[in-house]
C-alpha cells in the first residue's frame, strides 16, 4: 500500500471517528408522576388545607430538577397539586387528557427534560406502566397521597423508582 493511500486512509478513519465522538448524545426524560394531593369531598372539589401543603413540599422536592414541562388532568385538585410547581418555575400547566394515557405516554417518551405529571389514583399507574415503569400496588384510594413515581427513558429504556414525599 502506498504512503499516499495508508495516508487517506488514516485521514478517513479520524475523521470518522472524529464524527462519532462529536455526535450529540441522546437526552434522557425523566418523568415524576404523581396522584394530586388530599381533596375536599365533591365532584371536581379542591386540595384541602392539607393537601396545599402537599402540594408546596412536592414543589420543593422537585426544586433541584429543573423541570421542563409541567401536565396535569383538568381538575381543580390535579391542577392545584401542579400549582406551586408551576409558580416555581415559571412554567405552565398543560392539560392533558387522562383517556387518550398511550398517546400521552408516546409523546412523554419522545420529549427530552425533566417533567411532571400529576393525574388521579386510577391513571397514574397505568401510565407509569405505559412508560415502561412498574407501577406497584393499586394506590389506596381513601389515604395514599404520598407516592412518587420516577421514570428515566434512556434511548427507548425505561427504569422506574418509587419514592414517597410530604408526611
Amino acid at each position: 500500500m502506498s504512503l499516499t493511500r495508508r495516508g487517506a486512509i488514516a485521514a478517513l478513519s479520524f475523521l470518522a471517528l472524529g464524527a462519532c465522538a462529536s455526535a450529540p448524545a441522546v437526552p434522557d426524560t425523566t418523568i415524576y408522576l404523581v396522584r394530586h394531593a388530599e381533596k375536599q369531598a365533591g365532584d371536581n372539589p379542591d386540595l384541602t388545607i392539607v393537601g396545599r401543603a402537599r402540594a408546596e413540599i412536592l414543589s420543593q422536592r422537585l426544586q433541584d430538577v429543573s423541570l421542563t414541562d409541567i401536565w396535569s388532568t383538568d381538575t381543580k385538585r390535579t391542577i392545584e397539586t401542579a400549582k406551586p410547581a408551576s409558580k416555581r418555575t415559571g412554567l405552565p400547566i398543560q392539560i392533558y387528557d387522562a383517556d387518550r394515557q398511550a398517546a400521552f405516554a408516546t409523546r412523554l417518551k419522545s420529549t427530552p427534560g425533566t417533567i411532571l405529571v400529576v393525574g388521579h389514583s386510577n391513571t397514574i399507574p397505568d401510565l407509569v406502566g405505559l412508560l415502561g415503569g412498574k407501577p406497584g400496588a393499586p394506590i389506596v384510594e381513601a389515604t395514599e397521597y404520598d407516592r412518587l413515581y420516577v421514570v428515566t427513558v434512556t434511548k427507548g429504556r425505561a427504569k422506574s423508582e418509587l419514592r414517597r414525599y410530604g408526611e
